[in-house]
């Protein structure tokens, strides 16, 4: 009887002698004059190809061989045998061999081999299949299971937010609109959206962010977070930006900005040295072929405390560092990528926690400072990447957010329910939120933010 076995499973300590039954796809094929043909096998689970060899003794060998072209997808009983040839330990000689579905030699996209990242995105639901975005797949999913590990040892519930909302966490506006109504219709007559009409009887969008929901059970079962699609209707056509994008974002009761810097830190390093440990292969690949600083930048992430800077401290070694910047800096004005970049790569050469950030520019959940002038933010930046977290320890004050609400322009009435978490137990609070696909770049050594995320949504491109 033959036991169905991963190509990972065989390769890493396959039961030499057994009988093994191996299913996958057809990477290359090449005969010998000697009457027999060798295969790479790869099935997804993990980098490398298990080699097949196949020999005129194979029931229907003639029939076969010619359908073992790359693409084409098998099953293959035989024996797993110690390998001769350099570079691989184990190969199978089969005794069997079945063609579950061909692939045409002619028409197959990924027939050759160094087809650009912009070519590979236009066929999304076949770059899975090459070893780039296999590797991304395995990645991506480990961050995955160290985000939830994380959290789950630690005690956090794990809670579902609504992905539709009627709120704007961010005030920013640009949201997507969720509607039933007949807009075409509406567009011939031009005229005004009634939105008791619409499905929810109100002006309903996707959401930006699960936080404000977050909170309201941080509030009631303790230390939570979620982890989910969000999405954003800005006109960004950049390498760094998403419609679509999953968010991990952790809230809890009792905890202060100093609290939630130092959960933030622990988190960041313990995702990453995840990966590092559960994907070697997958990451040396990405080092080899893609950046290779990554494993330098992630050690160097996974072995170094963070420094803490405030923002006010961070703008005076900006103004004074002698560095041209393609922005100016000044206090009151939001810090661009390359002044990030600098503070983490150059100026502290390890990441940096920047804290306590001007209240104009930040949103109206964030706890007012007694100066008048600051909120109590936070921004995670990492060498490399920038900042991939940002957090707040959040406004409990039912008058203070308030005068917030109506500040940064919003209706209290609006958020009648968020407000009465403050009229109704209020406790000081904080939180942050961390985009996977950043950190998937920060990780990977990828340059556009397209290639981390298995179908990307970008503006005018939602083709799969």
């Amino acid at each position: 009887m033959s036991q169905r076995i991963k190509v990972a499973a065989a390769l890493k300590n396959g039961p030499i002698g057994a009988l093994v039954d191996v299913r996958g796809w057809v990477r290359t094929r090449r005969e010998s004059k000697q009457g027999f043909a060798f295969v790479e096998l790869n099935d997804g689970s993990c980098m490398a190809n298990l080699q097949i060899v196949v020999d005129q003794s194979v029931p229907g060998y003639q029939q076969f061989i010619k359908q073992l072209t790359t693409g084409s997808s098998i099953g293959v009983i035989g024996e797993l045998k110690a390998s001769p040839a350099k570079g691989q330990a184990v190969e199978v000689h089969a005794r069997e061999l079945t063609v579950f579905g061909t692939a045409d030699a002619e028409k197959y996209p990924l027939q050759k081999k160094g087809h650009s990242f912009e070519f590979l995105r236009e066929i999304a639901h076949l770059r899975p299949r090459t070893n780039t975005f296999g590797a991304m797949a395995r990645v991506r999913n480990a961050l995955c299971v160290a985000i939830h590990e994380f959290f789950q040892s630690r005690g956090f519930v794990y809670v579902h937010t609504p992905i539709v909302t009627t709120s704007d966490c961010e005030g920013a506006g640009q949201m997507f609109q969720v509607t039933t109504l007949d807009l075409a219709r509406l567009a011939q007559k031009q005229a005004e959206l009634d939105y008791t009409q619409d499905f929810f009887g109100k002006r309903a969008s996707l959401t930006v962010s699960g936080q404000l929901e977050a909170e309201t059970f941080a509030c009631a079962v303790g230390d939570c977070y979620t982890f989910g699609p969000t999405f954003r209707a800005e006109n960004s056509n950049t390498t760094r930006h998403l419609s679509e994008f999953w968010m991990v974002e952790p809230e809890m009761p009792f905890y202060d900005l100093n609290d939630n810097m130092r959960l933030a830190e622990d988190f960041i390093r313990s995702i990453i040295k995840y990966v590092l440990d559960h994907c070697a292969d997958d990451m040396k690949f990405f080092a080899e072929r893609i950046d290779k600083t990554v494993l330098e930048t992630a050690e160097n992430i996974v072995n170094h405390d963070f420094a803490r800077v405030s923002y006010t401290e961070a703008i005076e070694i900006l103004e004074t560092c002698g560095q041209k910047f393609e922005f100016p800096v000044q206090w009151g004005t939001d810090l661009q990528s390359e002044h990030e970049r600098y503070l983490a790569e150059q100026k502290f050469k390890r990441p940096v926690i920047l804290y306590d950030y001007p209240r104009a520019i930040k949103s109206f959940y964030m706890r007012c400072n007694e100066d008048g002038k600051t909120v109590r933010a936070m921004d995670v930046l990492v060498p490399r990447a920038g900042e991939i977290i940002g957090g707040s320890q959040r406004e409990e004050r039912l008058d203070v957010l308030i005068e917030r609400m109506q500040e940064c322009g919003l209706n209290p009435d609006d958020y009648w329910w968020y407000l009465d978490l403050r009229r109704y137990g209020t406790v000081p609070h904080a939180g942050f939120g961390l985009g996977l696909e950043r950190v998937l770049l920060l990780l990977t050594g990828m340059t556009n933010i397209r290639d981390v995320i298995p179908y990307p949504r970008t503006p005018k491109h939602a083709e799969f």
